[in-house]
């Protein structure tokens, strides 16, 4: 899954991507490098925001770039990474087959429950830890795997009950979404324990906050961009731990790491 930010002001890319005609020129890049599936989203989520992006102009950002990925080619697969249900109606109806909620259907409820299972998509239902402008205050919980496996098995629940087909939905643990620096590494490591759900699971580790401390030079985290050979090594490591689908800014570097560690897999299989 390649990561397409339409935002001035996303971690990692931030202003990059933020017009149209720029996006949809990266998306069809992604899409040539390997790219099964594009996230688009409109709006930031980074650690301490607190001014939500509307609804008008989520849907300004978001809709051209569906409209124009889909212009180019027709057949790409298009989840829109959005926790609104106006801006998740909208962008299904344009073409978009999936849509990624960091707040597992949470944030704009009860709204979002009434208008996933009317649409008929995909859904990621994904653990946030409270919201973002708290996630650098949490301290340290020994326990958070197992809140994000009660959590997320809720959520998952909770989407049935309203009507979601169980076959639609896929669970992300949501690396650094209210973890802190200590915590993902467990949540990594555990990750093979969250297939006791019976869902497809989703790996989103690229580029985080937890990796560019771990690779810190001189006492300064690593910048955003400069993680892609750490991102690869989480990438790695989902995939070991059996991740179905792993969301990446690095799409070229991603396709070769997965088909290493494919390979390895196949190989244990064979014995």
């Amino acid at each position: 899954m390649g990561v397409v930010n339409v935002t001035p002001d996303s971690f990692s890319d931030g202003g990059d991507f933020f017009h149209a005609d720029q996006a949809i020129a990266h998306a069809l890049q992604l899409l040539e490098e390997g790219a099964d599936i594009l996230d688009i989203g409109g709006e930031s989520t980074r650690p301490g925001k607190k001014e939500p992006v509307t609804e008008h102009e989520e849907l300004r950002r978001v809709l051209p770039v569906i409209a124009g990925v889909l212009r180019e080619k027709p057949g790409a697969i298009i989840s829109v990474d959005t926790y609104k249900s106006a801006v998740a109606e909208q962008a299904v109806r344009k073409g978009a087959e999936i849509v990624n909620d960091v707040s597992g259907m949470s944030w704009d409820y009860p709204k979002m429950t009434e208008t996933i299972p009317a649409l008929g998509c995909g859904l990621i239902l994904m653990h946030t830890n409270g919201m973002p402008e708290e996630w650098r205050d949490h301290p340290f919980d020994p326990l958070l795997f197992d809140t994000v496996l009660h959590e997320l098995s809720e959520s998952a629940h909770r989407a049935e009950h309203v009507g979601v087909a169980r076959d639609r939905i896929m669970l992300d643990p949501g690396f650094g979404f209210g973890k802190n620096f200590e915590e993902n590494y467990p949540l990594l490591a555990r990750f093979d324990e969250l297939h006791s759900l019976g869902y497809p699971l989703l790996s989103g580790t690229s580029r985080k906050s937890f990796i560019g401390r771990t690779l810190a030079r001189d006492g300064v985290d690593l910048a955003p961009k400069d993680r892609m050979l750490g991102s690869m090594a989480t990438v790695t490591a989902s995939v070991m731990k059996g991740a179905h689908i792993v969301r990446v800014h690095d799409v070229k570097e991603a396709v070769e790491t997965v088909k290493i560690a494919d390979a390895i897999l196949n190989a244990v299989k064979k014995g």
